[in-house]
C-alpha cells in the first residue's frame, strides 16, 4: 500500500494540489506505526484546488464511492448539502488500480487551512514528498474525532521519544 500512496501523493504533488495527510498515515508518518486502510487527506476546499484534486486522482482511476460525479466535491454549495442533509465528513473514492486503498477527501476543512498548512510537516518518502497536519493539529483532529482508534493513537503519539512525530 507503501507504494499506492506514494503515487497518490505524486500525482496531487505534480497537480500542485494544497493537501494535508491526516488520519493513520499521518500517524505513520509522525513515527507511530500501525496500520491503516485509507488515506485522509484535508484538501484546501478552494474550487481550483478541490478540482485539481479530484481529476489528479480520476487520472489514476479512482472514481467516488457515492454515485455522483467527482467534480461535484469541487462545488462548495454541493458539498455543504452533502455535509449537512446526509452528514457526510468524507468524500471516499477507489480505484480497481489500487484496490487496498481508499482516498477519503475532507467534506469540510476541520482547521483553518492556511495556517495548518504552514505549520505542516514537508517529509520526504522514496519517490516523492508528503505534506502532513503538524502533531499538534493532528492530535487536535484526534481528540475532535474521539473514537477508541484515535484514543489510542494520541496515547502511542505521546509516548514517542522527544524529537520524533
Amino acid at each position: 500500500m507503501v507504494g499506492a500512496i506514494e503515487t497518490v501523493l505524486a500525482a496531487l504533488n505534480a497537480a500542485r494540489v494544497r493537501y494535508l495527510i491526516a488520519g493513520g498515515v499521518a500517524v505513520v508518518l509522525h513515527g507511530h506505526l500501525r496500520a491503516t486502510a485509507d488515506l485522509d487527506l484535508i484538501v484546501q476546499l478552494t474550487p481550483e484546488n478541490a478540482l485539481e484534486a479530484v481529476r489528479a486522482l480520476e487520472g489514476l482511476g479512482f472514481h467516488p464511492i457515492a454515485p455522483v460525479p467527482a467534480a461535484s466535491f469541487a462545488d462548495a454549495a454541493v458539498r455543504r448539502d452533502w455535509v449537512e442533509e446526509k452528514g457526510m465528513t468524507v468524500f471516499g473514492l477507489w480505484s480497481d488500480r489500487f484496490p487496498g486503498l481508499e482516498v477519503d477527501l475532507f467534506a469540510s476543512e476541520p482547521l483553518d487551512f492556511d495556517a495548518a498548512y504552514a505549520r505542516a510537516a514537508r517529509v520526504q518518502l522514496s519517490s516523492t514528498f508528503a505534506t502532513v497536519v503538524s502533531l499538534g493539529d493532528l492530535v487536535a483532529l484526534k481528540k475532535a474525532a474521539g473514537r477508541p482508534v484515535d484514543l489510542a493513537d494520541i496515547e502511542a503519539l505521546s509516548a514517542l521519544p522527544e524529537g520524533e512525530g
